[in-house]
């Protein structure tokens, strides 16, 4: 049986709106992932900010009306166009903004924070791009799988990130049916997108405010998906659980409140690098 996991409504004025997942003191139930916030966004909302200790990911759906300007301290800045993944591995730290190219209109993302094993989180930063024209797509009988992250049958994304992850970007036509398979020792967790999903029998939506979240176990495992009354949209994520205690302060996580405290004490230094003139996005009339 799956953990039921909840999702929570969060607003940052009226151009950022989310349903926001977030884990446990040790990310349960959907360890190694921190959180997720399935987000609209149709202006700058966060100045630039810092991150230590976890991976920030940026994910944007093929129907976003705009893409996503992405900088940060280590001098790299690009465009996450619609389809596309950002992967910023934080490391020991560094500055990090995003805004939307254009101003009034909307992009439908996700926000992934995916932790950093023990290990790691003290290597340098570095950043992963991925173009939406690089994404595998397996196109099945009423289904279609884009694979930004890990693997779907023979198809795997190019990216290698610091923490093996596996999303899935999942359409479902009426009446379709997909089983997603979940290796031996990999928890996993469907995010609803729209439409009405069902999951192993169990219906949900996303205006529920619920999700279910699969335990890692022995024994691979099957999620079966169906798209019940309509089309449906789903994200999948799986992963190997790092059962490591999570010590956030703000947009940093750390494995034990001595490394958290190294961390801010860096940031306070300007260890972090600096990023001092906001991104100036176009309007759009």
């Amino acid at each position: 049986m799956p953990t039921i996991a909840q999702l929570r409504p969060m607003n940052h004025g009226s151009h950022f709106r989310a349903y926001s997942l977030r884990g446990g003191a040790a990310a349960e139930p959907i360890d190694p992932i921190l959180g997720v916030d399935h987000a609209w966004v149709s202006a700058p909302t966060f100045p630039p900010h810092p991150h230590a200790g976890f991976s920030a990911v940026s994910y944007l759906f093929l129907d976003s009306e705009t893409g996503i300007d992405n900088r940060d301290s280590l001098g790299n800045r690009n465009l996450i166009a619609p389809g596309g993944l950002h992967w910023t591995a934080a490391g020991r730290g560094l500055m990090h903004e995003e805004v939307p190219v254009e101003t009034g209109k909307t992009v439908h993302m996700l926000q992934i924070f995916v932790n950093l094993a023990r290990e790691r989180q003290n290597d340098a930063p570095h950043a992963l791009s991925l173009a939406p024209e690089d994404v595998p797509l397996v196109q099945l009988p009423g289904a279609k799988v884009r694979v930004p992250l890990g693997s779907f049958g023979e198809a795997r994304s190019p990216l290698r990130p610091p923490t093996a992850i596996t999303l899935l970007d999942i359409s479902l036509d009426d009446g379709a049916e997909l089983t997603v398979p979940v290796a031996a020792g990999q928890s996993a967790f469907v995010m609803p997108i729209h439409g009405e999903l069902s999951v192993n029998g169990q219906s949900y939506e996303l205006d529920k405010f619920t999700l279910p979240a699969f335990p890692a176990q022995a024994a691979p495992q099957a999620i079966s998906l169906a798209a019940v009354r309509g089309s449906a949209k789903a994200v999948v994520f799986t992963g190997a659980p790092l059962r490591q205690p999570v010590h956030w302060q703000g947009p940093m996580a750390l494995a034990s409140p001595e490394a958290l405290a190294a961390a801010i004490a860096a940031y306070q230094h300007g260890d972090f690098g600096t990023l001092d003139s906001p991104i100036a996005p176009a309007n759009h009339a």
